[in-house]
């Protein structure tokens, strides 16, 4: 618990350290297949690409503020 305590402060601080907006041109996330499958599944339950419902995960988790969409639902 402690380590995860620790963990996020660090994040929080990088964070912190890198608001200033910054030009990404692209974004690669490796996830394992069985979690491609649930979001795939909630996706399509959802009526939302998946690049929007991981998107959309990442905004309320607070570890993103926006995106720039350059992608098609």
């Amino acid at each position: 618990m402690a380590k995860m305590k620790q963990g996020d402060s660090v994040i929080r601080q990088v964070i912190k350290r890198n608001l200033t907006k910054r030009e990404v041109a692209q974004l690669t996330i490796k996830i394992d297949a069985k979690l491609d499958q649930a979001l795939a599944t909630l996706s399509t339950a959802l009526g939302i690409s998946k690049n929007r419902l991981i998107e959309e995960i990442l905004t309320q988790s607070g570890v993103i503020e926006e995106v720039e969409e350059n992608y098609h639902a």
